[in-house]
């Protein structure tokens, strides 16, 4: 009975333990049954989503980025194609002996190995990554002799950004450069984030950097199917990429280059405008720089060369760099009594070599005749006193409120970025200028010095070329551009851009008359007819000149005792053809003396260029280089004869198939298509 009863006391607790174990597998395989709902009803949609994300990737396709052109269809800016070495990291084994094997194979150099590095961390792994750019036929044909040894390393053809004519326009055209960190974090915040993916280049000054959006084109997509281990197998669909537009310039490449040919070794800018539309047809600054050096990432030592330049070559002048305008001022002053009726053009002023105010004597050049002046004698043979007198007379608010609509001291709107301001003096603008209380007080003494643009005055050379292209044109004026037209790179059909509204500055044409008829003056008899001197057509200008350096009051200007660095700036203003301006320049040549030694002679060349077809003899652009020109010597060649004008031998071709957008600015036109600013004092003389 005993061992009856201990079995059924076994049999009872088997049961037990039987059904508490069916209830566990029970209870599991419902918790399945529920995950199993969970992740089939509830999350299918969400689940499904990552499942194709971990079965398919989407790789960019870079667009090709679009062309730079010049008014004439020359091609300033290019891509070319070229052989890379690559590398797939989801196919290598051990990628550090595979980079080493490499190295015994091509020239890997250590700059090689940390971009390769950036680029990795910043990529998938099963995209296809540069180890070195560039590689040379004979290295293609080494390494293809020994591909089979580097399972996941390829050669392709990647296109690079070129300019063609290195430093020639390269403030204009600007470059392209690797994106950095603040530029990826504004790109990533922007709406083109989508559009930027794989894109590792960037446009970062001029064009390139003004005209990004136009030029960088729309990214395509391959959609890859991947393994688990985000290895490719198949690509799936493509979607691809739209190249740039190219962009065509107002800038007349060959003008360009005389212009900055002229200026040799010296330092300056000049800026050419079309008067009637605001096209700049020369935008110049130099020195320049080569922009073929950002392009796969400048090297420390020219980095160095260029930053710590004492010319420095990375300054944009034609657009950031200010100088007072010297004597240039004078027919701008001119026009600004005409038009408030502070004195008429015959008022009679005596010039007897200096100006007296509040017991201060301010003098005028030692080469002025002096005499009784008339507004426009006193324009053509750059009367200080004459000036001074009318500054007074007008005061620096009236001459602030005529000289701020005709672009001084402003923001012209040109369309590239990195524009400076500029100082137009005013009462105002002093009292915010300054800190200190009692240096805010405006003295009737400064404003004597303005009337020859002289004092506080400090303008770009864009901004006195605007200025003069507006008041030979009947006070009618245009915003500055540099670009006029873009091609659809799908379509190729050519976009002109429109204008914009030009402004009327309400002149009467009378007082234009007045004004252009004294500039003709300067040239034909007045402070730069030599230079001007058996012209095939008339013009009008107005020499200037500033100081480097502030000179005590009792010294005498000496350049042959100061460093060149401290000696004065060149400094012209110019229009032509003289009874129907289509050109008007203002041009500085810094530390090169009088208007009319150095600046006015580049404008000489660049008008004889432009409307007669004419290049200077070897003999000439020698002496303009030197600053010892006059008028031409030698005989000037033919521009159409001149089948190398641009360097590198190229006479510059066009692209086939596109048509110049714009009209042509000469009257006889050629064969061959034609970070700080600088604040100087000033000192005006003709």
């Amino acid at each position: 009975m005993t061992e009856l009863r201990n079995v059924e006391a076994d049999l009872s607790r088997f049961r037990g333990r039987v059904m508490m174990a069916s209830l566990v597998v029970l209870c599991a395989f419902f918790l399945l049954a529920v995950r199993l709902v969970y992740l089939q009803v509830y999350r299918h949609a969400d689940l499904n989503e990552q499942a194709e994300s971990n079965r398919t990737a989407v790789v960019p396709i870079v667009p090709n980025r679009g062309l730079i052109l010049d008014r004439n269809g020359i091609v300033l800016a290019t891509n070319y194609s070229a052989y890379t070495l690559e590398i797939t990291p989801s196919k290598v084994g051990n990628l550090d002996e595979t980079i080493a094997a490499l190295g015994s194979v091509i020239d890997i150099q250590l700059r090689d190995k940390r971009r390769f590095k950036r680029l990795r961390e910043e990529s998938k792994n099963f995209e296809s990554l540069p180890i070195r750019t560039r590689l040379t036929d004979e290295e293609v044909a080494r390494f293809s002799a020994q591909r089979f040894r580097f399972p996941g390393v390829d050669i392709k053809a990647r296109l690079f950004r070129s300019y063609p004519y290195g430093p020639l326009g390269s403030h204009v055209v600007g470059y392209i450069g690797r994106i950095n960190q603040s530029e990826k974090e504004a790109i990533d915040n922007s709406d083109d984030q989508g559009n930027y993916r794989g894109t590792d280049y960037i446009g970062k000054l001029g064009v390139e950097q003004s005209f990004e959006q136009q030029l960088h084109g729309t990214t395509g997509v391959d959609q890859v199917e991947t393994s688990a281990g985000g290895r490719a197998v198949r690509k799936l669909a493509t979607n691809p990429a739209t190249p740039g537009d190219t962009v065509m310039l107002s800038i007349d490449i060959k003008l360009q280059h005389l212009v900055e040919e002229m200026f040799g070794d010296r330092r300056g800018a000049l800026v050419a405008i079309d008067p009637k539309t605001g096209d700049v047809l020369a935008f110049v600054s130099k020195p320049t720089f080569d922009p073929n050096l950002f392009v796969d990432g400048i090297d420390a030592e020219s980095w160095q060369e260029l930053n710590e330049s004492t010319d420095k070559p990375l300054l944009n002048r034609a657009l950031r760099g200010t100088y007072p305008p010297g004597s240039t001022y004078k027919p701008f002053m001119a026009m600004a009594a005409l038009h408030t009726g502070k004195r008429a053009a015959t008022t009679l002023i005596n010039d007897p070599g200096f100006f007296m105010f509040g017991g201060r004597r301010f003098g005028s050049p030692e080469n002025e005749k002096g005499g009784i002046m008339d507004m426009n004698r006193a324009i053509v043979e750059s009367s200080n006193v004459y000036f001074y007198s009318l500054a007074n007379e007008m005061g620096v608010d009236a001459i602030h409120d005529f000289m701020k609509p005709l672009g001084f001291g402003q923001i012209t709107g040109i369309d590239i970025n990195g524009e400076v301001r500029g100082i137009l003096p005013s009462q105002a603008w002093k009292k915010r200028y300054f800190k200190k209380a009692e240096a805010q007080k405006w003295f009737a003494g400064e404003t004597i010095s303005l009337g020859i643009g002289q004092g506080y005055n400090s303008f770009t050379m864009l901004q006195l070329a605007q200025a003069t292209a507006a008041v030979v044109n009947n006070g009618i004026q245009h915003k500055p551009r540099l670009v006029i037209g873009t091609q659809d790179s799908v379509t190729r059909s050519m976009k002109q851009l429109p204008l914009a509204a030009p402004v009327d500055l309400g002149y009467k044409p009378e007082h234009v008359a007045i004004i252009r008829q004294a500039l003709l003056g300067v040239t034909q008899g007045g402070t730069s007819a030599r230079v001007f001197a058996g012209a095939g057509y008339l013009s009008g200008g107005k020499t200037g000149t500033a100081q480097a350096v502030a000179l005590s009051a009792n010294t005498k200007y000496n350049s042959a005792k100061l460093e060149e660095s401290q000696r004065d700036h060149s400094l012209y203003i110019a229009m032509a053809p003289a009874d129907d301006p289509k050109i008007a320049i203002a041009v500085i040549v810094e530390n090169a003396g009088w208007g009319a030694a150095a600046a006015a002679p580049l404008a000489r060349r660049a008008f004889d260029y432009m409307l007669m077809g004419q290049y200077p003899s070897e003999e000439d652009m020698a002496a303009v280089k030197l600053g010892q020109a006059g008028a031409p010597i030698g005989k000037p060649r033919r521009a159409a004869d001149m089948t190398n004008l641009l360097p590198g031998g190229s006479g510059g071709a066009g692209v086939a198939g596109l048509v110049p957008v714009g009209k042509p600015v000469a009257t006889v036109a050629p064969a061959v298509p034609a970070p700080k600013s600088i604040k100087l004092a000033a000192k005006t003389s003709p």
